[in-house]
């Protein structure tokens, strides 16, 4: 079921990318870039990825003039063990928190929940944050970067960097709409290093379930965007809802090919993590929107919500998808 929204608005955002990102198509639009390395001052990479999202918080919050009893609560979630950076960056924040996962569609989860919120008037401003790094995930997830471990060409590059994005009542530019929440989709695959194939299921359920319940096709958007399929990811979901006579060939992207530049850096099919959509969104979507490039946007992270352990025992991995449509309206 698609939830439709009168009351919800984007008021702003602010990126932190990191080493990686500043090499990429999209280093203009990122509020903050630190380019020293991936420590980010910190003494590990778990605590950078920490401070990376505390201070994308922190920095949204002044941007938007406002102060932690103006903002009723923050949404957040990350890939570390027990939503570890979440937990950790929001104890800087008087907010009330709501710790969530998708994986690397969390931010997506976020927005809808978020948007939810502030639509059954429950709330008035909220956060929605996430954030990604390159080293802890690539330990947490597959092999300790140090090991030197061969990848397969399927496989992706985890962004560095954290996103946060405002939800408020107030009128604004640019007005959320719509939420489609994902169905865990699960076709038995066990490959750890070929996401792209997990998730576009996924993304093709998903959006297939918005265009069906909304009643439009896909060409109401000015931009259809998964969160991080990478090319072959982007490919299969693109033949897969061919066969069900829906055309993205003429409007879609996806954040993990945007994010980076697949020819030139060493990112293998593209981009992953939280990090990819909460970038590209945070950033280049919304300055575009006000630039007036996209009037309608409809932004579909994309996760695979597994388990290491239970992929060393033998289990495939589920994947999820949540779509949020963004419209400009002034």
């Amino acid at each position: 079921m698609t939830q439709k929204f009168n009351n919800v608005y984007i008021k702003d955002s602010y990126t932190i990318a990191g080493v990686y990102e500043k090499n990429g198509p999209l280093k203009d639009y990122f509020d903050f870039i630190y380019d020293k390395d991936l420590y980010y001052g910190c003494s590990t990479f778990e605590k950078a990825e920490e401070k990376m999202l505390s201070n994308s918080i922190a920095k949204l919050i002044s941007k938007t003039k406002l102060i932690d009893s103006d903002i009723d609560y923050i949404i957040s979630g990350d890939l570390q063990n027990q939503i570890a950076a979440s937990d950790y960056a929001t104890r800087d924040f008087n907010i009330p928190y709501i710790g969530i996962f998708s994986a690397c569609a969390t931010f997506g989860e976020g927005l809808a929940l978020g948007a939810n919120l502030i639509e059954g008037k429950r709330a008035k401003n909220i956060i929605v944050a996430t954030s990604s790094h390159n080293m802890v995930s690539e330990r947490q997830f597959r092999n300790p970067t140090e090991y030197g471990a061969p990848k397969k060409k399927t496989a992706t590059f985890t962004a560095t960097g954290a996103g946060s994005i405002l939800l408020t009542n107030q009128k604004a530019n640019i007005k959320v709409t719509s939420a489609t929440i994902g169905i865990t989709q699960d076709k038995g695959i066990t490959d750890v290093n070929n996401m792209g194939a997990v998730m576009a299921i996924a993304a093709a359920d998903t959006i297939e379930r918005h265009l069906r319940d909304l009643k439009i096709k896909p060409d109401y958007y000015d931009l259809i965007l998964t969160g991080d399929l990478g090319i072959y990811g982007k490919e299969i979901l693109i033949d897969y809802l061919k066969e069900k006579n829906i055309d993205l060939s003429k409007n879609y992207d996806d954040c993990g090919l945007l994010l980076y530049d697949i020819k030139k850096q060493n990112v293998y099919a593209g981009a992953s993590g939280p990090a990819s959509s909460a970038l590209t969104l945070s950033s280049y979507i919304l300055k575009e929107m006000q630039n007036g490039k996209f009037k309608r946007i409809l932004i579909v992270p994309t996760g695979a919500i597994f388990s290491p352990t239970r992929v060393f025992q033998k289990d495939s991995i589920p994947s999820i998808a949540h779509a949020i449509s963004l419209e400009v309206i002034s």
